[in-house]
């Protein structure tokens, strides 16, 4: 998908630059006008849009002085944006094949579809239990993607490619560190889970990635490590999230946006922030006029 997006946007003349990592939002007199890379280059723009989370952008990004203190204080001492997820990615020989499966599907055809593990409310809520008081889950719920029987370009041929999204896994363990083997030992535990659903599973493994919440705040500059860009509960939904009166993507900075997940309708891929975001400055630039999707 996000191939095919910068595809058709490089088609209409946008450029894209990879491992170009923003350092700073320039604020010149109290508006927002480019960026400062980290090798200090400078870009300048019209507007720039932060697909960051919101601390990233206003607590790291953004010079201290060019936001109000009440909106930072929101965010510091309110915003909540700590991830539960634990990302496991397998290298396979052959697919899984789920013993529940009915015969005449082919692995091929059930492995397209997402495989959920979670047998009963009591069962996640066991695995949240666990979770809130600094343990990953014993018993976890885990949600498995295997893309390559529907993109064969994502693995060689004859093998295949697994992701599970697990949960739950605190951010700071309780006692321990992930470097401690704790990042090993609950990918064993997830591993081990899978296979009293398909047990040709273990032996089927080449290789594994393992990203803890610690590794997804490194590796994706997400903080906490939460993939959605904060909690998305009640008091952080709708004109809420991710401060009171600014869930338009507008900010206190003139001519800076939010796109992302730390704003409404939250995370999950929808692209409606983004979607949303870009129908916002259009309108501020007087280039368009459209209703949002609510």
């Amino acid at each position: 998908m996000t191939q095919a997006m910068a595809a058709a946007a490089k088609d209409l003349g946008v450029e894209i630059r990879t491992s170009a990592t923003v350092a700073e939002i320039l604020v010149e007199s109290g508006e927002a006008t480019g960026v400062v890379l980290e090798n200090g280059e400078t870009l300048r723009a019209r507007v720039v849009l932060s697909n960051a989370d919101p601390k990233r952008t206003f607590l790291s990004l953004c010079p201290a002085s060019a936001i109000p203190a009440d909106f930072r204080q929101h965010l510091e001492r309110n915003y909540r944006c700590s991830g539960p997820v634990f990302k496991l990615n397998l290298a396979l020989t052959e697919l899984p094949r789920y013993t529940a499966a009915p015969a005449e599907i082919s692995p091929e055809a059930i492995s397209s579809a997402t495989v959920d593990i979670a047998p009963s409310l009591t069962y996640m809520e066991r695995a949240w239990d666990d979770c809130k008081h600094g343990n990953p889950s014993l018993e976890p719920f885990i949600e498995i993607y295997t893309q390559s029987p529907t993109d064969p370009s994502m693995a060689p041929a004859g093998q295949h490619i697994l992701s599970c999204f697990c949960q739950y896994a605190p951010y700071a363990p309780a006692g321990r560190q992930w470097e401690d083997g704790l990042r090993e030992a609950f990918a064993d535990r997830v591993i081990a889970k899978i296979a009293e659903f398909a047990p040709n599973l273990p032996q089927a493994i080449l290789a594994r990635q393992m990203l803890s919440p610690v590794d997804l705040e490194e590796r994706f500059a997400l903080t906490g490590g939460s993939i959605f860009h904060g909690e998305i509960t009640p008091d952080q939904s709708f004109d809420l999230r991710p401060v009171p009166g600014f869930a338009d993507y507008r900010t206190p900075l003139p001519h800076l946006y939010l796109c992302g997940s730390g704003t409404h309708p939250g995370g999950g891929v929808t692209g409606i922030p983004g979607h949303n975001a870009a129908q916002v400055v259009l309108r501020d630039l007087a280039i368009l006029t459209r209703n949002l999707i609510d």
